[in-house]
């Protein structure tokens, strides 16, 4: 059988996709920002907080990392309405992704905390340094030094999966181009060029965080 190449139709569509683009970028800076951030508080939770927060903390963390992040997606997307709480799609898509991720950077930020060696933190309260300051620059700045590989690998995982977004119809880019397939009707056409456009986003994330390692744990 005979296939005939043409990926006219498509460039045609440029502006569109970039617009996908734009948004995939926008969610996954939104995520790894909010996801971040629950995860240090998760981490602090699980490792240095009282029996109660302990065990809300793994339950939020097993909740999460053994459904699929289409269901946790849904829940807020069309479960919430139910409670009286109406989200968007790029709202509903945000908080989801970056609930997901706060799991998973849980688990990660929280290796990196039991690996510092007590004696260094009492290294930090016999310098007069605060409980506050201890944790930050005694313990969670070497911490993330020690799980950053990890944990931006998890970055990019979760850029990879805003494409599921699509199945609330939030604008991403997976959805775009599917919306440009239906026009087009060139499925390999835009997806082959769907896939080459993750592949230099993954990859630029990857040098983008390489970089953002460089200056933060090399020079300090």
């Amino acid at each position: 059988m005979k296939y005939t190449f043409n990926f006219r139709d498509v460039w045609a569509q440029w502006d569109f996709l970039m617009s996908g683009i734009a948004v995939t970028i926008i969610l996954t800076i939104v995520t790894v920002l909010a996801g971040s951030a629950i995860g240090a508080l998760g981490a602090a939770a699980r490792v240095y907080g009282r029996p109660w927060m302990r065990a809300l903390a793994a339950c939020y963390v097993e909740c999460i990392r053994n459904t699929p992040l289409i269901v946790q997606l849904f829940i807020v997307f069309f479960g919430l309405p139910s409670a009286g709480v109406r989200l968007n799609a790029m709202t509903a898509a945000m908080i989801a992704l970056a609930i997901n991720l706060g799991a998973y950077a849980t688990e990660i930020i929280r290796a990196g905390l039991e690996a510092i060696p007590k004696a260094q933190i009492e290294a930090g309260y016999s310098l007069g340094l605060s409980g506050v300051q201890v944790f930050r620059y005694v313990v969670l700045i070497p911490a993330l030094q020690i799980v950053y590989p990890a944990l931006t690998s998890q970055f990019v995982l979760v850029m990879l999966a805003t494409s599921v977004v699509s199945q609330i119809s939030a604008p991403d880019l997976f959805h775009v181009a599917s919306i440009i397939q239906s026009r087009t009707f060139r499925d390999f056409e835009i997806y082959a060029i769907v896939a080459s456009v993750y592949l230099a986003l993954a990859l630029a994330l990857k040098s983008a965080f390489a970089a953002i390692a460089h200056v933060a744990f090399t020079r300090r």
